[in-house]
Parts: structure tokens; sequence; C-alpha cells
């Protein structure tokens, strides 16, 4: 079982990006889906109305869609759940998605999730993670996250399936925070490729190799066409290349860039149109 859920979770929509990726390249069925008026709060996700195929207006509510899939030469079939964070009753919906997953028969649940991290954007991904049990530590082939503070419906629902004796794994990916408005295509791809190789699954990523690629070309010419923010970027790639070792040097507030440069997209956008 596959899970990503929009919101706090899902910095640059990496996570349910990746996820969304590999329904559709797996052509999943969705066969459930999450009753929405237990867990979600609709002033906080708010429902919307859209025109149907006969012209009627339609309610679409805010919910959690849970999909199978079954890959080539992979061991098992997938089970991927994707949506909105839920707004409230957690601990609820984590005892509903572990029976879920006991009735499924599923062996391994995975998480996904990004954050936002002072990490350029010209550097590989920097990936995180935990998981129930050492083998799957292992297989994940990242160091163990040492992170303590507030925690999502990721955080939330990997604990759940601990707690439940069901093997679970939480892989997260750090998306440059002084492009957190925009869709980060690269770090979907790197939770995916640490996705195929957690569960055997391998799947066609040409497409979003390429928009990987796009998306690195256009934050850098955004970023050469403003010298705080370029230089802001040096720094971080200098911080990347040194491992975090110490340069005597204090970035710049991460913060107040980052509202600059949205600023400045923002009104590249204008001009661009």
């Amino acid at each position: 079982m596959v899970c990503a859920f929009q919101g706090w979770n899902d910095a640059g929509d990496a996570a349910s990006g990746a996820v969304s990726f590999l329904a559709s390249s797996l052509q999943a069925n969705r066969f459930a889906r999450i009753d929405s008026e237990e867990f979600f709060d609709f002033q906080a996700n708010r429902p919307c109305i859209r025109f149907g195929e006969d012209g009627r207006r339609e309610i679409s509510w805010p919910t959690v869609e849970i999909f199978e899939a079954r890959a080539p030469r992979a061991p098992r079939d997938l089970v991927l759940v994707q949506g909105a964070e839920p707004s409230m009753h957690w601990r609820a919906f984590g005892a509903h998605m572990v029976d879920l997953a006991e009735a499924l028969g599923v062996q391994v649940v995975v998480s996904l999730g990004a954050l936002l991290g002072d990490v350029p954007h010209t550097r590989p991904v920097s990936m995180s993670g935990h998981a129930s049990d050492a083998a799957l530590l292992q297989r994940l082939g990242i160091q163990p996250s040492s992170y303590e503070g507030p925690t999502g419906i990721v955080g939330v629902l990997h604990t759940a399936c601990a707690d439940a004796g069901l093997p679970a794994a939480s892989l997260w990916a750090a998306v440059p925070h002084y492009v957190a408005a925009a869709a980060n295509p690269k770090a979907a791809l790197a939770l995916l490729r640490r996705v195929e190789v957690l569960i055997g699954v391998s799947v066609d990523v040409s497409e979003l190799e390429s928009a990987a690629a796009d998306y690195e070309r256009q934050v850098g010419l955004a970023v050469q066409s403003d010298p705080d923010i370029q230089g802001f970027v040096e720094r971080l790639e200098q911080a990347a290349d040194t491992e975090g070792q110490d340069t005597g040097e204090d970035l710049p507030s991460g913060d107040i860039l980052a509202r600059e440069f949205q600023r400045f997209l923002r009104q590249r956008g204008r001009e661009g149109k």
C-alpha cells in the first residue's frame, strides 16, 4: 500500500504527484472511497461545484480514494491511497486504514511526504525517512530521520501501522523553500524511484523525468534574474556540497527570500502575459 495526502505533508505536491503518476502509469482502478463526512472539516476543505456530463450541477466532496493496480513483473499488486489530508478523527482514520490493509493482505505500507527545506534546486533531492524495522530501513537506503515536532496524517498513519504490527516505511523528500508554491516533479521523481526499489515495482518515468528537467531549467532561469536569490542558492549549493560542514557563513533568512522569490515569480508571470 502506497499512500500520499495533499496538504501539510505535501510540499510542492511532490508526494501526491508521485502517487498520482504511479496510478496513471499502472492504469489503477478506484475501488473505494473514505466517507468524508466523518473526517473532513468542510470549512477548511470546501466541496466544489461542477457541471456533470448531463449539464447538471454536482458537488465534489473532499475525500480519500483507494485504487488497485497491477504492476508488470512486480511480486504483488498495489493498493494506492490518495486524497486530501483529513481534518479530524485521525486515530479513527488510521484504524480504518490499518483494518483495510489487513483485510487486503497488505504486507507493507509506504507513506510518502515532502517538506520544505533549505536545499538548492540544482542538487539531487535530499531524502529522509524511517521504517518500522531494520530490514525495511536498510532497503530504503537512507539514514533514519531524527525529526521531533508536529506531525501530519502521514506520521499518524505510519505509527498506527507500526503499532498494529504491520510493516511500514515513510519516505520524505526535501523541496526548496524558495520555490514552495510551484509543483515539484523533481522531488516526485525522487520519491517514485525509492518506491520502485522498496516494493519491486518498475514504471516508465520518462514523462516525469522530462517534467523534472523542465522544472529545474525554469527555476534556474528565474533564479538568475534575481541577484539576491541567486546568491542565496549559491550558498545553499556550497552547504550541500560540503555535506553540512560548518563553512563559517550564516545563510540569509529563507522565509524572507522565499517571500521575495514568490513575489518575483508572480510579477514575472504578469509581465509574460
